[in-house]
């Protein structure tokens, strides 16, 4: 399985990149994982209701830019459904036997995805009604994602 996850920003906490990396080598035994980083879009603290939408704008255009026509993509929203550990890994092994090798998880900027890319979205996925960094995200996803493959193969980790 090829898994892609695209996110808006660049990381620069020392501690986020160990994690990050961390998982990425341990997810290596399963998948072939693809980190990718599109540019946020330099906006002032106060943004107006357009300007905010603009913003969006320009950054799904650069995530849109990355995703591939056969791609099943997994836009990370709060408005998404809530899936417990074993759902996410269920949901894996789903898209594996039906021939989706091309998997994207998307994570928006500070402001979110934009229509256009949840448009595209094959499913919306919730972590939580809480808010939380899109850098620390990072970390959450591949920890769940590592931890759905360990699921799947009956490996000791989840509990």
């Amino acid at each position: 399985m090829n898994i892609s996850i695209i996110s808006v920003g660049k990381l620069k906490e020392k501690y986020l990149k160990q994690g990050i990396a961390e998982y990425t080598k341990r997810l290596g035994a399963y998948a072939k994982i693809e980190l990718i980083e599109v540019p946020d879009e330099k906006a002032p603290e106060q943004l107006s209701n357009t300007e905010m939408e603009h913003v969006k704008q320009k950054e799904g255009e650069r995530i849109l830019a990355k995703l591939h026509p056969d791609t099943h993509v997994i836009a990370l929203a709060i408005e998404g459904s809530m899936k417990s550990s074993e759902e996410l890994a269920d949901t894996m092994d789903r898209l594996a036997t039906y021939g989706k090798s091309k998997v994207a998880f998307v994570i928006g900027g500070s402001l979110g995805l934009s229509d256009a890319v949840l448009k595209r979205a094959d499913e919306k996925l919730s972590f939580s009604k809480m808010t939380f960094p899109h850098q620390l995200m990072r970390l959450i996803l591949l920890e769940q994602v590592y931890r759905a493959f360990r699921i799947n193969r009956g490996e000791p980790y989840h509990k």
